[in-house]
């Protein structure tokens, strides 16, 4: 995921490697470089995480066939932001372990990511949706994209190979690292690059991923709508109860300076909660929306007359989402 999400604000990057919000950890352990790869192993598919979803305006089909599949393109990175949090398969994202987030590579699998510049190799376990947009095609955890050499510029051009079945179950040789014969055609970097991390936090808040990573660069279409919402029934009895003057208490994931980065993270928060084993949340907790507060947009679940009762819906959302969460009052 959900990902990662995610969208590209102006100067919202440090030195152009990676968004403001999000980055390598604090302390990189010293043998990172020379992490094993992933170890492929054939596991059944999670009914839950290959469903088609929509993102963005777009759907995506993940496909659960064995057959081939290979994808040349744009890879990124996500870091420290989304460290522990929820990944579309209910597992928590490790930024030190071979993982990679694809929007339809089946969930688990594995696949062989080659940086087209030096023919560098790793192979990495599927286990979280997207990117969402063209301009990327898989975005890997901090550890995968050191080995291949891309965590410093923050992205960098690579062939995604699907490992089937047959190739796992042929052993070392069956999974050995193709030769390019060369770089062939480079492809620029987008102008700002790095991992699906949330950009422009407000301080203090807290800036909320959504495992699934959408940047999209200069150029593509983004969605900046003033107010977003996906539960018109709060919106509503949040406007009867500011008309009373009675303070609306709900559960802030996120605030921004660039509406779109508030909606890609709404976007990978609807993904997420509308996983069967989010049912155990109160139904009114699973629809996230977005609010124009002046200059920032807010990640908002629930609009209720009750601080405390937001407050338990903040630790529910917290242990289910893996991040942390506060409330927010208008």
């Amino acid at each position: 995921m959900l990902a990662a999400l995610l969208v590209l604000g102006a100067c919202a990057t440090r030195g152009g490697h990676y968004y403001a919000d999000d980055g390598p950890p604090e302390h990189v352990p010293a043998d990172l470089g020379s992490l094993p790869d992933a170890v492929p192993r054939l596991e059944p598919v999670n009914p839950y995480a290959n469903r088609p979803y929509s993102a963005l305006g777009h759907s995506y089909t993940p496909d659960t066939s064995d057959s081939p599949f290979e994808q040349r393109g744009i890879a990124s990175w996500y870091g420290r932001q989304f460290h522990g949090n929820r990944t579309a398969s209910g597992e928590p994202y490790d930024m030190f372990a071979m993982t990679a987030a694809h929007p339809t590579l089946p969930i688990p699998s594995y696949a062989r990511v080659t940086r087209v510049a030096d023919g560098r190799s790793v192979i990495v376990r599927i286990n979280d949706r997207g990117p969402f947009l063209r301009d990327r095609v898989i975005d890997l955890s901090y550890a995968a994209a050191t080995r291949l050499g891309i965590a410093g510029p923050g992205s960098g051009e690579v062939i995604v190979h699907k490992l089937t079945a047959r190739e796992i179950s042929g052993g070392p040789a069956a999974l050995a690292a193709p030769v390019l014969a060369s770089a062939a055609r480079p492809v620029a970097a987008p102008a700002s690059v790095g991992g699906s991390a949330l950009a422009n936090p407000v301080p203090g808040s807290l800036a909320m991923s959504a495992g699934a990573p959408l940047a999209p660069m200069a150029g593509a279409p983004v969605p900046a709508p003033a107010l977003v919402t996906t539960d018109p029934g709060a919106m509503m009895a949040g406007a009867a109860m500011a008309g009373s003057g009675v303070k609306i208490w709900s559960v802030q994931l996120g605030a921004f300076g660039v509406a779109a980065n508030a909606v890609a993270l709404r976007e990978r928060l609807a993904l997420l909660l509308a996983a069967p084993d989010a049912q155990n949340l109160p139904p009114g907790a699973r629809l996230p929306r977005v609010e124009q507060d002046g200059h920032y947009s807010r990640v908002l679940i629930g609009a209720l007359g009750d601080r405390a009762a937001a407050l338990a819906w903040a630790q529910q959302l917290q242990r289910y989402l893996g991040r942390e969460a506060t409330v927010y009052a208008r």
